[in-house]
This record gives structure tokens, C-alpha cells and sequence, in this order.
């Protein structure tokens, strides 16, 4: 990729060959035939994958912000990702490989051999009586089951809530209750960074006060000796000798518009947010997407390098690449651990061919210096990506230096939870400028607004806003369609309001800043700032409490607390650290602040909310801006 200066800023041009082999060499030329016929676009898209039944309508409007994709289809997003593959040469092309942190294990998985596990532990659930429209939470680590468990349930109809086994019994309790599930699918022990994390406990912790769940289904992986309810909980690795467990099981037809899973995603308030997505237009958006974007070539290993308890997993480890026929890798243990070259034996060992992380790994690894991946042929690579955050100038060139060898372009993709698939995103032929995420994907428009909903001027911050609706977006907030429209249509009625601050340049390429709800962005991780304060204030000590986010060299954002203390405690170094251990049991590690400060008083409005903006000035030694709403 030679560097040139044709546009504004500093620019990587694609190599020739990059070019010539790409799926899309005029991007101008796609994106202007979507942006004039976008349910004409849309309907190429759909027409790639199989349908029970075509659609009668691409976009029905009519009730928005309610929007609704492929009408009167019927489909199953497993079919296409499995069922469809097997009466191809793809039936016995590997659609998974597994590697365990120690690396002593691998595990291999066809697309025939996929077909059969899935289908067994379909099979089990069904037999533990879940039906269409039920909700089954999964709470496991990275292992293949974990993949098996979400296409089962959507094989049968049922509604999978994935919860990241990173969360405490107390955030895992509340996300079951809320979705009401009937069955929870675990494992014994997940193992991280060498040490074993306690899944099963911390489920049987969390359903002292979920009367819904009828059975807990468990995955044995650590081989630990862990307290087994008889009447409650079942071995996985015993069903499956039994007689129910092996045969045939059908792919329920559903409705385009039937929900295929939730997931839970922070929000501006304590309560996490149930994001809905349905079969139909979410399969649409994660095929072309990755299509597109990672031109998937059909000979490609395809490394996602999160996590499935979060939607970059669900899209782009689970369904994304089995709708595309893809070998997708999955590897169980974190980059650094026993080494900084955990990730390059993997890229080496399996030639690895595009690899899809998070900014705050690659800062994370950029800290142990180039020798680690200068041990590794890392030549497979022809492509890189970046997910869950804005990436740093800095961290996207020593990514694109030392990983990709100047040879790989870096896919920098904007998205969330909500939309279900890239929003912002370069494809490979297209110039590249290091921490923007160029330009929105075919089809999608995206407008920069000021507080009364006027576009700003190119350079100028505001909020981010999408104008037009695409398959992959939420259908609503589960349970909550009041929340829906409040949350994502009500402050720019007509428009998707993304929570996030951005600019574009002249080149027309965006520029996403960063938060401007209530929500910190912790290595990827969306955590609410209501959620934090409301951990700090179930501590006896704590009568008070105030989260912010400051930049963090690594994490790209760390939490920081302000607390006031009840009558009775003071301040020092040991409350402070009981304080951060507190957050981290009752969220999560994840959760942990960095720092504790006490204070007598809070800045607030008049009316009484925390002005955590001034809290952030202070910090930084900025200036405060406006204080006139400023309690005195």
C-alpha cells in the first residue's frame, strides 16, 4: 500500500493487486445504484441466500420507526447457514476450527459435521420442552458449543440471549429474568488467562431469584467437580448418548419478521437494553456485509477475534461467515496469555487469512514491542479489521506496519448492537485514512447534526444520525416499544439517533468521536454510567456516586468514580480499593475503575442531575464550559 497525499490528511491508497482481486472495484458505482434503488439493492442481496417462501414486499414502512424487511417471507437464518451449504461442495469444507488457550486442544468442524451437532443439541432442547418463541440464555466462554447453542436454538424457533461470561450473577440474573427464559445453557468452568472462571456457580448464584428457568443444560469443559442439581441441572456430554439426542432435526420454517435472538447492550439508564433482531433482515445485513467488506473469497480463514457474548461475535463469528459458506477460527483464551505471541502462532499455525479485533487488543499487544510477531509468518494475512471503538492513529499504523506488513488494508468498522451489522465501513479498494471509518456501506446514508437537528459543516462535531433504514437494524427494544421510540426516534423524529459524536471530513469520510449518552466505552465494552453508580451505591459506605470515562492508553477508555460517603466513613487508600473490587464483583472485571476520588458534593443542575461533563473537565484540567444550570 504506497502513501500518497492526494486527498485531505494522510491517506493509504490500496496496492494494485489489492484491487484487482477485490469484490467491489468501483465503490462509487455500487454505492450510488443503492443509494438510488435501495429496496432494489437490498433484494439482489436477498435473492443470493435460499427462501421457503419470497418476499411480498422488500421495506414495509408503514408503521416506522417500526420498520419491517422481506415481508410475507418465510426462511431460517440456519438454513442458509447450514442446511443449504450440505447439498453443495461445501458440505465437507471446515466451518470451524477451535484451538484452547494451552493449545493442546483443536477441534475441526465441517459444515456436515456442524449439521450433525447442532442438530443433537437442538434435539436435547427441544426434549427439555422449549418451543418455538422461547427464550434460552446461553452463558458460556469461547468454546464451539457456545456456536452450537445459538444456531440450535434459532434451528427450532427459540430466542437465544447470549450473556457474556464475563458478567456477574447479580447482571446474569437480571438479564434472564428480564427475557423470561426457560432454560439456561452453560458450562462448568471457562478457562482465561490460565486460570478457571466459574460459570456454573455463578449461574446457580443467579437463579436463587429466576422462578422461569426449568432446566440448565452444562457443557463439560474443565472437568471440575461442580454442585449438580439433580431435578434441574443435566451433563450435555450424557444426553448426548441418548437416543433423543441423535437423528434428524427439522429446520422450523419461520416468518421473516419472527425474532431470532436479544441481546443486551448498556443503555443511559441503570437497565440494560433487550436489542431484538428476527431472522430475515439480520441474515440479509451479516451476509453482504461481510461479503463486501472482508471479500470473502471461498478458499479464506476468517479470524473474529471476539467474543460470541457480544453482537460482533454473533455477526461475524456465528452467522456472518456461515451464511457465506466461510472457514471461520475460533481460539478460547485472551492475545497475551502465556505470551504476546498467543495470537501469531495462530495466525501462523492456521493461515490465518483476514483477522477482525478490537483497538484495545492491538494497543494491548503494541506494548510488548514488534519482536513477538517478528517470530511469525504472518504472510496469510491479506486483510485486518478493527471493531468496537474508534481506533487510534497511532495503534492503526503500527496494526498496519508490523501486523499487516504495509500490505494489508485496514477494515475500520463502525457499528453496534442496534444496527446488527456495518454501518461505517471501507471495503479493500478503497483508499484508507488511519482512525477514520470512511464512508457509510451501500445504501445507508448518515447526517452529522447539531442539537436542533440542523446538518453541520464538514469538520464541526455532532450527533450521528442515519436517515434510512436497513434489514439488520432492531426491530425494537424487547418488551419496551416505548423505549424503542424514545431512545432511538424521538430526539430527531425521521432519524436513527447512534448515542455517538462524529464528524466528516471533506472527503466526505466520518470520524466517530465517542459517546455522548451516559455510556463508557471500556476496551469495547459498553457499560452504562447508571449501572456503575448504581454498584457503588449498594456499598454501605457510598451515599453517592458520579461515573466518568477518561482516556485510558490501552482500554482507549477507563472508568472513573466520584463518591460521596454516608455518615460514619472516611476516605482512604483501603475504601478505595474495596470500592473498585466491589464494581468489579457486582458487574464486572470489565467494570473495575480505575480510580476512586471522594469528594463532599457533586456538581448538578438545578434539577438534580450530575453533570459528569464538568466532573470530566475538572479531571483533565479542561475548561468546564457552560455552567450556568450549575447548582450553586
Amino acid at each position: 500500500m504506497a502513501k500518497k497525499k492526494e486527498m485531505e490528511g494522510e491517506v493509504y491508497y490500496p496496492s494494485e493487486q489489492v484491487v484487482a482481486q477485490a469484490r467491489v472495484k468501483d465503490w462509487d458505482a455500487l454505492a450510488e445504484k443503492a443509494d438510488k434503488d435501495l429496496e432494489g439493492f437490498w433484494a439482489d442481496e436477498a435473492s443470493e441466500l435460499e427462501w421457503y417462501k419470497k418476499w411480498d414486499k422488500v421495506l414495509d414502512d408503514s408503521k416506522a420507526p417500526f420498520f419491517q424487511w422481506y415481508t410475507g417471507a418465510k426462511v431460517n437464518i440456519v438454513h442458509n447457514c447450514i442446511d443449504r451449504h450440505l447439498k453443495t461442495n461445501r458440505k465437507n469444507k471446515l466451518a470451524l476450527i477451535w484451538e484452547s488457550e494451552d493449545g493442546n486442544e483443536h477441534r475441526t468442524f465441517s459444515y456436515f459435521a456442524m449439521n450433525r451437532e447442532v442438530s443433537r443439541m437442538a434435539n436435547i432442547i427441544k426434549a427439555m420442552g422449549v418451543r418455538k418463541g422461547d427464550r434460552v440464555t446461553i452463558y458460556m466462554g469461547r468454546i464451539p458449543e457456545i456456536v452450537f447453542a445459538m444456531l440450535a436454538c434459532a434451528k427450532i424457533g427459540a430466542v437465544h440471549s447470549v450473556v457474556f461470561g464475563g458478567f456477574s450473577a447479580d447482571a446474569l440474573q437480571g438479564r434472564i429474568e428480564d427475557s423470561q427464559s426457560k432454560l439456561v445453557i452453560t458450562q462448568d468452568g471457562n478457562f482465561l488467562n490460565g486460570k478457571i472462571v466459574e460459570l456454573k456457580r455463578t449461574v446457580d448464584d443467579a437463579l436463587k431469584k429466576c422462578p422461569t428457568v426449568e432446566n440448565v443444560l452444562v457443557v463439560r469443559r474443565t472437568g471440575q467437580d461442580i454442585p449438580m442439581d439433580p431435578l434441574r441441572d443435566h451433563w450435555y456430554h450424557e444426553l448426548s448418548k441418548l437416543p433423543v439426542a441423535n437423528g434428524k432435526c427439522p429446520t422450523e420454517e419461520m416468518d421473516a419478521e419472527d425474532p431470532l435472538y436479544i441481546l443486551y447492550t448498556s443503555g443511559s439508564t441503570g437497565k440494560p437494553k433487550a436489542i431484538l433482531h428476527v431472522h430475515g433482515g439480520y441474515m440479509v445485513g451479516t451476509y453482504s456485509t461481510l461479503k463486501y467488506v472482508f471479500d470473502l473469497q471461498d478458499e479464506d480463514r476468517f479470524w473474529c477475534a471476539a467474543d460470541p457474548g457480544w453482537v460482533t461475535g454473533h455477526s461475524y463469528i456465528v452467522y456472518g461467515p456461515m451464511l457465506n459458506g466461510a472457514t471461520s477460527f475460533m481460539f478460547e483464551g485472551g492475545p497475551a496469555y502465556p505470551y504476546p505471541n498467543r495470537w501469531w502462532q495462530c495466525v501462523e499455525r492456521y493461515g490465518i487469512n483476514i483477522l477482525y479485533t478490537a483497538p484495545t487488543a492491538i494497543r494491548g499487544l503494541m506494548r510488548f514491542g514488534e519482536a513477538w510477531p517478528n517470530k511469525h509468518d504472518l504472510s496469510s494475512l491479506r486483510l485486518l479489521g478493527s471493531v468496537g471503538e474508534p481506533i487510534n492513529p497511532e495503534a492503526w499504523k503500527w496494526y498496519h506496519r508490523v501486523i499487516g506488513k504495509e500490505q494489508c488494508p485496514i477494515m475500520d468498522t463502525w457499528w453496534q448492537t442496534e444496527t446488527g451489522m456495518f454501518m461505517i465501513t471501507p471495503t479493500p479498494s478503497v483508499p484508507l485514512k488511519p482512525g477514520s471509518g470512511t464512508r457509510p456501506f451501500f445504501g445507508q446514508q448518515a447526517e452529522i447534526v447539531d442539537e436542533a437537528g440542523n446538518p453541520v459543516k464538514d469538520g464541526d462535531e455532532g450527533y450521528l444520525t442515519l436517515k434510512r433504514p436497513w434489514p439488520a437494524m432492531l426491530r425494537t427494544i424487547y418488551g419496551d416499544p416505548d423505549r424503542y421510540v424514545k431512545q432511538y426516534w424521538s430526539k430527531f423524529p425521521g432519524r436513527y439517533l447512534a448515542g455517538d459524536s462524529a464528524r466528516r471530513d471533506s472527503d466526505g469520510y466520518y470520524w466517530i468521536i465517542g459517546r455522548v449518552d451516559d455510556v463508557i466505552n471500556v476496551s469495547g465494552h459498553r457499560l452504562g454510567t447508571a449501572e456503575i453508580e448504581s454498584a457503588l451505591v449498594s456499598h454501605p459506605a457510598v451515599a453517592e456516586a458520579a461515573a466518568i470515562g477518561l482516556p485510558h492508553e490501552v482500554k482507549g477508555t477507563g472508568i472513573h468514580v466520584f463518591c460521596l460517603l454516608r455518615a460514619g466513613f472516611a476516605p482512604s487508600d483501603a475504601l478505595s480499593e474495596e470500592l473498585r473490587q466491589h464494581v468489579s464483583k457486582v458487574i464486572s472485571p470489565i467494570a473495575r475503575p480505575e480510580d476512586v476520588k471522594f469528594l463532599d458534593k457533586l456538581p448538578k443542575t438545578r434539577s438534580g442531575k450530575i453533570m459528569r461533563r464538568v466532573l470530566k473537565a475538572r479531571a483533565q484540567g479542561l475548561p468546564e464550559g457552560d455552567v450556568s444550570t450549575l447548582e450553586e
